[in-house]
């Protein structure tokens, strides 16, 4: 009893207590309204600031901007530039000209007789004779067989009577065609002409041949038009120039004369491009003519020799794109025939791309060159910078 009293007691000690706790609570805080949030854009600088300090690590970090390779020209060597035929491939240290091949002599020599016109370089000129001005021959035309003669037969010439001749053609029968024609109406189809009848007719040749006969004795002849003798059919040495090869006609100015061209050479892997561009220039310069119209007699300016030195620069296809005189030879006319003549030779295709310099150029120098002793004769020469 007592206990169960004392249970009673402490439940309603526990509600008054709670009582108290709930009524001294301060108040709830009463809500904001929600508020309108606006985005606007934000720059890098801002961006990184509310971001604060970061360590950069390596993968965020930028790598420095590679370097940029520098193209090298490739160094040319020093030396003139000439043609020749291929080398023995033994090297001369001493050599002082530029080839397609090494080479190597005991006794450097020019050829006495040089030309402009030849398809390959070779030690010698194959013709007899040496060849001025354009190069070309002066032999005889070739030799046609024949029995001095006058005509086409094969029988030799001799005189004699004539020998009647009645020769005809076969002919086939025509009928005849007559009709009935209206000037003022042609008519549809095709225009029939009227003709006679004619018979068949056995010929006894395949032409009309009707000739009356003179004279008495064997018939005569006039012959075949020509020499006897065999057909001359191969061409001359000057035209085997061009087809075989001959002495080119470098300007070897220190070089002692010889029975051909002997050179110690260094191999340049360029030297056949200007080469290529001799050969064609070579074809061009005509100096001879331009010459002859302002001094016929060769009295005036034909007393020393003359040197053109151009600059030539090409372009990446090999046309010219400007080309100055470096050194005149004193005449206006030869300066311009040499400037003129590499207009009229270009273009000189397939420049090699290591000639080609930073704004796709090549440039080099040219040199011509009128040796006026015992005649004037051409000589052409380059050099490669």
């Amino acid at each position: 009893m007592l206990l169960a009293l004392l249970l009673q007691g402490a439940f309603v000690g526990l509600l008054a207590l709670m009582a108290y706790i709930q009524v001294n609570l301060p108040p709830e805080p009463k809500s904001k309204p929600p508020s309108a949030v606006a985005l606007r854009p934000m720059t890098s600088q801002e961006w990184e600031k509310n971001r604060g300090p970061l360590a950069k690590t390596p993968a965020t970090a930028k790598a420095p901007p590679p370097k940029k390779e520098e193209k090298k020209p490739e160094k040319r060597p020093d030396g003139q530039v000439v043609d020749v035929a291929p080398g023995n491939r033994q090297e001369a240290p001493d050599a002082k000209y530029l080839a397609e091949h090494d080479n190597k002599v005991q006794k450097e020599t020019r050829a006495r007789e040089q030309t402009a016109h030849y398809k390959t370089a070779q030690p010698q000129t194959t013709a007899r004779e040496a060849r001025q001005g354009s190069g070309v021959s002066e032999e005889q035309a070739g030799h046609v067989a024949g029995n001095n003669g006058r005509g086409a037969d094969d029988r030799p010439l001799s005189e004699g009577g004539k020998k009647s001749a009645f020769e005809l053609p076969d002919a086939r029968r025509k009928q005849e065609i007559a009709m009935r024609q209206d000037p003022n109406n042609r008519g549809p189809g095709v225009e029939v002409s009227n003709r006679n009848e004619s018979d068949e007719v056995i010929g006894n040749a395949k032409r009309l041949r009707l000739q009356e006969g003179s004279g008495d004795g064997d018939e005569g002849s006039e012959g075949r038009v020509g020499t006897s003798g065999l057909a001359r059919l191969m061409p001359s040495q000057a035209v085997m120039d061009q087809i075989i090869g001959g002495a080119p006609n470098d300007h070897l100015r220190d070089v002692e004369e010889g029975d051909g061209t002997f050179l110690n050479t260094r191999e340049w892997k360029y030297a056949s491009f200007f080469n290529r561009v001799k050969q064609s220039v070579g074809t061009h310069w005509n100096p001879n003519m331009a010459l002859m119209r302002r001094d016929p007699t060769g009295a005036t300016y034909a007393g020393r020799d003359r040197h053109t030195l151009v600059r030539v620069t090409l372009d990446e296809q090999g046309k010219v794109a400007d080309i100055t005189i470096e050194k005149s030879c004193g005449l206006d006319f030869l300066d311009m025939e040499a400037v003129e003549s590499f207009r009229r030779a270009q273009p000189f295709p397939n420049p090699p791309p290591g000639l080609l310099e930073d704004d796709a150029k090549v440039r080099f120098s040219f040199g011509f060159f009128m040796d006026m002793g015992g005649g004037p004769r051409m000589r052409l020469f380059r050099q490669p910078n």
